[in-house]
């Protein structure tokens, strides 16, 4: 059986200079590159959605990959992969490199410049390795599915359009249905999740930042369990100290959550730093929420234009949420997709505060009146977001990468049941 190979490189040269050799090894079946590395987890996402033994046996990780660094990108796959090896392709192959390659789950490391003899070897002893992995777990069913939990991220486009409130909703719907739901406060300076829950607790997503490898034990000592059953993953205190939380954290803390829990719901804010555009940018669904005036409008397009622009998130991959909604105003969702050329969510929030003032004010969000007009919207959006375990006989659809749509009545459906 030939071994498949998966190459992610960024540079057209080396692209070539790779491929070239891969074509000359023995039984080798290179598959076409990708460019980056969103294109590449998309790529094995889909894959492991049809089945595991669709994944290749190897992929090829070049050192200058992006957006998202190298060994960012190799903890990534392996952790959500594990079936696949991958294999590293740099210019230091120092033991300080190779052994941090190693801790990201690397099964190998080839120098550059490229040695067919070294590559062969590689190459080889990861396929075998990966085609043992696969036969050990060939009676497992579907336990390696690959794609791990949902992430989605809800973020604002402007301050005070409620995102937060979104977010919380959602998760909440989601952990009502069964299935288990994580709430991520990734608005580091100002978020305030904690307060819409009344949540006093003092971990914070700032205490995971210094850890190298979050282990479960470790995961649950920093998460806080909610009454209504959510995992909540607070901003710190201190606001100051969002900063501690980079980058590459907010990766390795948003990938540990979704090989926990079913649902990953990150509150991202409107301010967009490193670690919201990692959570962004690693989300199988990405929230804008927008309200129907001209100043929110114009800071969500200014948001999915800066997106585009960081190479975060595509205009078509982001889905604007119409938020205070009312058949009055001039602005229309339409006219929001036209003017940010994004996906719009079918589910608008209606402009009734005086339904949320008195739980906002007792930070109790989580008992909103389940007959209220907002209550039931935001419940909605999650049916149609995917995010709620349907009743049977549904067919919940999802937006996002993944796919698009909804379905608002299994929403329905399960809150007249219970």
């Amino acid at each position: 059986m030939p071994t498949r190979i998966l190459p992610a490189v960024g540079d057209a040269d080396a692209v070539r200079s790779l491929t070239t050799l891969l074509s000359q090894l023995p039984d080798a079946e290179p598959v076409t590159p990708v460019a980056d590395s969103t294109q590449l987890v998309d790529t094995l996402a889909r894959l492991a959605a049809e089945s595991v033994d669709e994944l290749p046996e190897v992929v090829i990780v070049h050192e200058r990959i992006g957006p998202v660094p190298a060994l960012e990108l190799v903890r990534e796959v392996a952790l959500r992969f594990p079936a696949v090896g991958v294999i590293l392709v740099t210019t230091d192959a120092s033991p300080g490199l190779f052994a941090a390659a190693m801790d990201s789950g690397a099964r190998g490391l080839v120098a550059l410049p490229l040695n067919y003899e070294e590559l062969a070897n590689r190459v080889q002893a990861v396929a075998q390795w990966s085609v043992g992995v696969r036969r050990h777990l060939g009676h497992g069913g579907d336990v390696f599915t690959g794609a791990g939990g949902t992430v989605v991220t809800v973020s604002g486009a402007k301050g005070g359009v409620g995102a937060t409130l979104t977010a919380v909703q959602i998760a909440l719907a989601a952990q009502a249905s069964g299935r288990p739901t994580a709430l991520v406060d990734m608005d580091l300076q100002t978020g305030d999740i904690a307060s819409y829950l009344d949540v006093q607790f003092r971990r914070s997503v700032v205490d995971l930042a210094a850890i190298a490898d979050i282990s479960p034990r470790i995961l649950s000592e920093a998460v806080f369990r909610h009454d209504s059953g959510v995992a909540l993953l607070l901003a710190p205190g201190e606001g100051e100290r969002g900063e501690e939380v980079t980058d590459r954290a907010a990766r390795q803390i948003v990938s540990a959550l979704r090989s926990r829990y079913e649902v990953v719901v990150v509150d991202c804010g409107a301010q967009l730093g490193g670690a919201g555009a990692a959570a962004v940018e690693m989300a199988d669904t990405a929230l804008l929420v927008t309200t129907p005036d001209v100043v929110a409008v114009r800071g969500a397009k200014r948001t999915v234009r800066m997106w585009d622009r960081l190479q975060i998130r595509k205009a078509e991959e982001t889905t604007v949420v119409v938020n205070r909604h009312s058949r009055a105003t001039e602005i229309q969702p339409t006219l929001i997709r036209k003017i940010t050329g994004t996906a719009i969510a079918t589910t608008t929030i209606p402009a009734h505060f005086k339904e949320l003032q008195a739980a906002v004010d007792a930070g109790r969000v989580h008992a909103l009146d389940a007959k209220g007009s907002v209550r039931q919207a935001m419940w909605a959006l999650a049916g149609e977001l995917g995010l709620v375990r349907a009743a049977e006989g549904a067919s919940p659809r999802r937006t996002g990468r993944a796919a698009r749509g909804g379905d608002r009545g299994s929403v329905v459906l399960r809150r007249r049941k219970d």
